[in-house]
């Protein structure tokens, strides 16, 4: 019994491992949600979800800073006050609802950059070929390999037009450049 109950006895150690595994679990949660928010910020999509309710708001503090300096220049000119109060300026609060939509536009063109990437990589290298040193991780949508030779060869055969094209316009342009000659 006296064994248990000192400080460097078994009961000790086996108290405070749970706790130490407790503490690690909660700094592992902490860093896998932390990274998971750094990841979420990169994604376009994510920020203009985010985006939405900030615009929500500054949308109704614009119309409300809008109403109010109404109400204040319209009383203004009926004679009822005179300019001493101050109100809010209407041009700040618009260029916030400003800023917001640009960042808006920012996340809605990044994101339609990032799909049709996707795309066109899943258009012009759709499937991968099955390797023979792993027969067991063959995919049913993979391709043979004589359509991946028939695919690279495309590929190749495109990049050659697109050089030979670059080629005749630089000489064009290097003959526009040169003088033609004494009159």
């Amino acid at each position: 019994m006296m064994a248990s109950q000192q400080p460097g006895g078994p009961m000790s150690q086996a108290g405070l491992q749970p706790t130490i595994s407790l503490q690690q679990q909660q700094q592992q949660q902490q860093q896998q949600q932390q990274l998971l928010s750094q990841q979420q910020d990169f994604d376009p999509v994510h920020r203009f979800k985010m985006l939405i309710p900030q615009l929500k708001e500054s949308l109704q503090n614009l119309m409300k800073i809008a109403s109010l300096n109404l109400a204040h220049n319209t009383t203004i000119d009926n004679g009822i006050k005179s300019s001493d109060t101050s109100v809010q300026r209407f041009d700040k609060s618009l260029e916030e609802f400003y800023a917001l939509c640009d960042q808006l536009e920012l996340c809605l063109r990044l994101a339609y950059e990032c799909l049709s990437q996707s795309i066109d990589s899943a258009k012009h290298s759709p499937n991968l070929v099955p390797t023979a040193t792993k027969p067991d991780t063959v995919q049913t949508e993979s391709m043979s390999y004589a359509q991946y030779l028939g695919m690279i060869k495309s590929q190749i055969s495109c990049a050659k037009d697109i050089h030979n094209a670059l080629l005749e316009c630089s000489k064009k342009i290097a003959g526009k450049g040169q003088p033609q000659g004494i009159m």
